[in-house]
């Protein structure tokens, strides 16, 4: 894959943005983005078939009407895929559909929140932490829960690039540290 700047991706991302939230598309837009994302991960060579050079860019843009024909998708859906393809930029698909989920989330005032627990978290538990994220970020939040039984209890939270490490591990490491110290 050639090296192409996550600026130039995230044009792409944004400019899709605009079009599909100034239509109010964009739900329908995210589903048939996810599909050809679930699509491209499920069948790697078609993803690496329109990014060969090798493969002349009717043949590519055969391939892309033969998917559309199996799956349909809305026509700006349809005419941005097109667009990457003539641009050369389809087979950074997976990065530019990362950097659109995230625009979108971005304009809907929707946060994505890591939640690690121990134990899987009970309904009840992660509505609380959802609560009390809400209340932190003031923004809408979308619960990633994980588990690792390192943690012994607790929950460590990431929110983007801050992490609130709430888990019992780090609290015995902080006392160690401070023994040490004493």
């Amino acid at each position: 894959m050639s090296v192409v700047s996550s600026a130039i991706l995230g044009r792409y991302s944004s400019s899709l943005a605009d079009v599909v939230f100034e239509d109010n598309l964009e739900e329908k837009v995210v589903e048939d983005l996810k599909t050809y994302g679930e699509i491209f991960r499920a069948v790697p060579d078609v993803l690496g078939a329109f990014h060969s050079p090798a493969i002349p860019r009717e043949a590519k843009g055969k391939l892309l009407d033969e998917l559309m024909g199996q799956y349909p998708v809305h026509t700006i859906t349809s005419n941005f895929l097109r667009i990457l393809l003539q641009n050369n930029r389809i087979g950074h698909f997976p990065q530019i559909l990362d950097n659109f989920l995230k625009e979108v989330d971005e304009r809907k005032g929707i946060v994505s929140a890591r939640v690690t627990a121990a134990v899987p978290l009970s309904p009840q538990e992660a509505i609380s932490i959802e609560l009390r994220l809400i209340a932190i970020t003031g923004k809408r939040i979308q619960i990633e829960s994980r588990t690792d039984a390192g943690l012994l209890g607790g929950v460590v939270v990431q929110i983007g690039g801050t992490i609130y490490d709430g888990s019992i591990r780090s609290q015995l490491a902080d006392i160690r540290k401070r023994l040490t110290e004493a």
